[in-house]
């Protein structure tokens, strides 16, 4: 059988693009919030159906487990802060159910970089007990809980349609 983790390997360097959003996940600084931000153009540009938007999530995550895990060992970095697919798929999660509207959108983003930065507790848990593909996938998808939760709550006590 293929070593599939072995540097210049066509399938490892394409799920590795995956993983790093192709050139995104190597910006200077700040790499996770420019995923981020990358998402929210993209949520804001697009009007997807609410099944598309699962769809995008579920695919996203899977996809993005198995990339993180193939891209960690190309890159030879555990948790390398070039793989941000988990920023995009955690950015979906945090507006999910939200409507489209530029101030959720906005908080929706402020929101998931504060957990996702500050990982407070069981996110930073969750990433060192699961490790890998998973563990990198996990945190972003709890920090989007998070997140999503507080709008819910933000949206039944203020939001008047």
């Amino acid at each position: 059988m293929k070593n599939y983790y072995k540097y210049g390997n066509s399938y490892n360097a394409v799920l590795t693009l995956v993983a790093t959003i192709g050139f995104l996940g190597y910006f200077p600084f700040a790499p996770g919030t420019i995923g981020t931000l990358f998402a929210l153009v993209l949520f804001l540009l697009t009007d997807v159906p609410l099944y598309a938007h699962f769809l995008i999530i579920i695919i996203g995550a899977l996809l993005g487990i198995h990339a993180s895990t193939v891209a960690e060992k190309t890159l030879k970095e555990k948790d390398s802060k070039k793989i941000i697919i988990d920023e995009f798929i955690g950015f979906y999660i945090s507006v999910l159910y939200l409507p489209k509207t530029l101030l959720l959108t906005i908080a929706a983003f402020l929101l998931f970089r504060f957990f996702d930065i500050l990982k407070p507790f069981p996110i930073k848990k969750i990433e060192s007990l699961l490790g890998g593909g998973i563990g990198i996938v996990a945190d972003d998808i709890m920090a989007a809980l998070y997140t999503n939760l507080i709008l819910q709550i933000w949206k039944l006590i203020y939001y008047n349609p």
